[in-house]
């Protein structure tokens, strides 16, 4: 029966020590590539590859010369910190000189070490030794760098996601970053409140574009996300002005309109901080209307007043909210984008404005080098 036992438990043992082992490996390569762990994994496997590249160029030097050396050593520049890589020039260091012992005098031909060899090698670990002390400097790793950066951008894609409107509502937003970037100073954060009868939606444009403005917007879409349905309507834009002002930035400004919309009566009003109006299309009609409301910038002066505006959408009608990269432009003023914009928003009123939010940006600002994006609600007839 003892055997019997040992029989059976051995497998079971020698099973989770396996279990172990790969759940170690695995942690370890995570950490890594997360930056939170050591790189002596690769520190020994570069300083596997040294003596393998020594040993290549001392038996074909025309095919591997000396100067591959410098492919660990930039490897070594992106994947180790300061410490570790000093190791491994020396190693690098090592290898150029029994490479030099066995090759003989560069002037006795060529394939051999010369002294461009030598400055070629210490002018890249000089560079990569830098690159890893400003890595070491900021605390992000390469590893991590590029994953920070996509985290980034999809929270503020996430964060700008419209909520899911009642049966009659359609609802579409497009942004489209200034020079093909992936980051934007225009955001949306929108909310439904009171048990899901009122939407409300803020569409904000930080001051300048692109990767400039992307950190404030999102740290400002944080706050206004916070900030909507917490307050008043009324309250929203009084406090985000706040916010600004308490962030001190250099250009700590931006312009928002806040829609606070009845989705059982469509009644709206909109509240504006220094933002280009919106257009209501009106179906009975066919004729679009600007709704401004008035208010300043945000972040300019303490103690501001936004005077609403308050409409209504019947069936039929659409309600588009954009930035003044859509219709704004060195050689034209914001009336002619705008009349642009609702002559090429005119074409969707017979398809119900499905998808009409990206082409409109297309048709109307395709190749503006400024940040752009339109919010579109239409109430189905």
């Amino acid at each position: 029966m003892a055997r019997r036992a040992g029989a059976e438990t051995y497998p079971a043992r020698l099973r989770k020590s396996a279990h172990r082992v790969r759940s170690t490996l695995r942690r370890s390569g995570v950490d890594y590539f997360r930056g939170d762990g050591s790189d002596w994994i690769a520190l020994v496997g570069l300083l596997v590859v040294i003596p393998a590249i020594t040993c290549a160029t001392l038996a074909d030097p025309v095919w591997c010369a000396p100067t591959m050396l410098v492919l660990p050593i930039v490897a070594g520049g992106l994947l180790l910190r300061p410490a570790s890589l000093l190791g491994l020039y020396g190693a690098a260091a090592a290898a150029l000189i029994v490479e030099s012992i066995w090759l003989g005098p560069y002037e006795n031909g060529p394939a051999r070490v010369t002294p461009g060899t030598v400055l070629t090698v210490a002018a890249c670990g000089f560079f990569g030794l830098i690159l890893a002390q400003f890595r070491a400097r900021v605390g992000v790793p390469w590893r991590r760098g590029g994953t920070m950066l996509f985290d980034l951008r999809e929270r503020i894609r996430v964060q700008s996601s419209l909520p899911r409107l009642p049966q009659g509502w359609h609802r579409e937003m497009a942004l489209r970053p200034a020079g093909g970037q992936s980051f934007s100073g225009d955001f949306v954060v929108a909310a439904r409140t009171h048990g899901g009868r009122t939407l409300e939606a803020v569409l904000t444009d930080v001051s300048g574009k692109g990767m400039d403005a992307g950190s404030r917007a999102l740290l400002l879409s944080g706050a206004f996300g916070g900030l909507l349905g917490s307050l008043p309507p009324h309250g929203f834009l009084p406090a985000a002005n706040g916010y600004l002002l308490r962030q001190d930035w250099d250009e700590g400004f931006a312009t928002s309109i806040h829609l606070v919309l009845d989705l059982e009566t469509g009644d709206y009003e909109l509240l504006s901080a220094g933002h280009p109006p919106a257009l209501q299309l009106h179906a009975g009609s066919g004729q679009w209307e600007e709704m401004a409301a008035e208010g300043p910038l945000l972040g300019v002066y303490d103690g501001a007043e936004f005077d609403p505006v308050k409409g209504h959408l019947a069936p039929g009608d659409v309600l588009m909210l954009f930035t003044d990269g859509l219709v704004e432009a060195s050689d034209r003023d914001i009336a002619e984008g705008i009349d642009r914009l609702t002559g090429e928003a005119d074409r969707y009123v017979a398809t119900g404005f499905e998808g009409a939010a990206w082409h409109l940006i297309e048709a109307c600002a395709k190749d503006v080098n400024d940040d752009r994006a339109l919010l579109l609600l239409s109430r189905k007839s």
